[in-house]
Formats: C-alpha cells, structure tokens, sequence
C-alpha cells in the first residue's frame, strides 16, 4: 500500500490513503505562519494526497482560512476536503485559546448542534475556504450533545446532502460509544475516530469497526501517534494531550525494539497499523511543514511484513 493509493468511499468519493491533517495550521501548541502552511499543504498535494481534513476548532477558524489562501488558484475536482459543525464562533473580546497558538482570539466557540447552527456552521466554512461545497462533513465532539445530534444535526446534513452542498456525511470523535449509536441508528456514511485505533489503544475493534464493516460505514483513522508518544516514547511524552504513564511508554518502548529489529520505523508502523481492519479506508497524519510530509510518506510507503505484526501483537 502506498500513501497516493485511491480508494473508492461508499458515497463514490475517491480519496488517497494518507489524508492531511491540519490542527496544526491553527497553530496548536506551536505557531505557524500562513507561508508554511501553503507549502506544507501544496506539497501534500503534489505528492497524491488529496484528502485535507480541517474545522472550526483549529485556531478558531485560522486552519480553514490558511486552507482557503493555499488552495487558491488550484484544481478544487482534485481534492477532497472536510471540515466540521458543533463548534460556533461567537465574537468576543475575552477569549485566549491556550492551545491554538495562531487562534482568531476575537471570537470563541460555543458548542451548538441545532439545525440552524450546522447550516451556519457551515456558510461560514465555504467563505473561510472560498469554495461552495465541501465534499465530507463531519459532527465534531458531540460528547455532551448526542441526542441534539441525531435529532437535528444529522438531519439538517441530510437536508444540505440532498442539495448537494456535502457529499458524505460523518462524525468525528475521540471516543467509540457515541459513533457507534450513529453508525447502528443513522445513515451516516463516514467516522473520523481519533486515537482509538493505535498501536497503544485499541477499543475501536471492540464494536465501532465491526459495526462498521456491517453496515458499510467508511473509517478514517486520526491520532495515530497517540498526541506524540508513537512518535516518541521516551519521559515526558503525551498521551491524548496529557503525560503519558511509565506503562504507556514502557509498552511504546517494547514496540520500538521489536520493530527496530524488522528495520521498521515506529511512526510508519502507527500509521499503516489501522489498514489491519477492513473497515478502515484512511489515515488522517497532521504535519506543519513540507518536511513534516515527505518524512511521512516515506515512512508510510515502507512495506511491512505479516510477521511485523505478529511480533508486534506479543510484544502488546
């Protein structure tokens, strides 16, 4: 499998196998200017990726315009693009985003899943990007709001589907339970599920991607490094933004060794490790720089044998 393979979603879309992330064109937890942004994202490009993945939450709206300026002037029919509704951007004078570095401080998020919030969620987005459609999206974290979710989010992206503002419907998550109840009660077409199916955390398997596979609902994989300890497990690396126990980094050790054996990188094995389940159509790798991406191709094109993962299952 290489990173530029395409794969046919059930809504027709095509998308390669490596999809670009882009909190980090927010700036999360590190600055980053628009120039960077532009070459990381064109440099994906140009390399067959051709999935980008953004939202509102990214530096308050600063990823999608940073998007909207790098794919300007570019062939918009190839590209796949998806962002988020759940996260208003209300003006405001007295919110500091601590974590997205290059966050639009004059406006804060509000948490909204109403019908009239996803269709203006949206609008806004296709300004940001400077597009009039985008091709998947996603109900982002509606961790305390599920029930608003399927009863008025999910059929207002119904609604915007059959007018042919979306293409696919999702929801993205860092947790199971949730996208699994909109995977057996919905029609959803897609779930970007974020660090739960890793080298380190595996509960997707238990019953979101079977569920999936059975009623054919596409899965994307984000998190793959788990916030940094499968790119780096040594002290003081995070797990899922917070430090990582000795047990976490001791197991991310252990991986290391085994696949140091193989002469297999850690961060190529996270991010092919997903493509073990059926269900799981694509990976979702954040980067900040071109350097950032072509390292990552380059992990993610390295073959992997079948004993890898068996050495790699005993070593759990």
């Amino acid at each position: 499998m290489k990173h530029d393979d395409r794969i046919k979603l059930r809504t027709g879309l095509e998308v390669s196998r490596m999809a670009l992330g882009t909190a980090a064109f927010g700036g999360l937890y590190k600055s980053v200017t628009d120039q960077a942004c532009t070459d990381t994202l064109r440099t994906a490009i140009n390399h067959g990726i051709t999935y980008l993945d953004t939202a509102p939450h990214y530096g308050k709206g600063t990823s999608e315009r940073r998007i909207g300026a790098a794919i300007a002037g570019l062939d918009r029919s190839k590209m796949v693009i998806s962002t988020k509704i759940g996260r208003l951007l209300n003006p405001s004078t007295t919110d500091f985003d601590d974590f997205f570095l290059d966050a639009d401080n004059t406006v804060e998020r509000k948490m909204d899943f109403s019908a009239s919030a996803v269709r203006r969620s949206l609008e806004e987005s296709l300004e940001k990007l400077g597009i009039d459609s985008v091709d998947i999206l996603y109900i982002h974290d509606p961790d305390d709001y599920a029930d608003i979710a399927i009863r008025e989010a999910f059929p207002e992206l119904e609604k915007m589907r059959a007018e042919g503002i979306i293409k696919a419907i999702g929801i993205g998550m860092n947790q199971c339970e949730i996208p699994t109840r909109f995977v057996k009660e919905t029609d959803i077409d897609m779930v970007l599920i974020a660090g739960r199916y890793s080298l380190l955390d595996q509960q997707a398997a238990l019953d979101l991607l079977p569920a999936a596979l059975e009623r054919g609902v596409d899965i994307v994989v984000a998190g793959v490094f788990n916030s940094g300890i499968l790119a780096n497990p040594v002290k003081g690396a995070t797990f899922d933004y917070m430090p990582a126990s000795d047990e976490l980094i001791n197991r991310a050790v252990r991986f290391r060794e085994v696949l140091d054996s193989h002469g297999v990188s850690l961060t190529g094995a996270a991010m092919q490790f997903p493509f073990q389940h059926p269900a799981v159509k694509a990976v979702l790798v954040g980067c900040r720089s071109e350097a950032e991406v072509l390292s990552n191709i380059a992990e993610f094109d390295k073959p992997i044998s079948s004993q890898v993962w068996t050495d790699l299952a005993s070593a759990q």
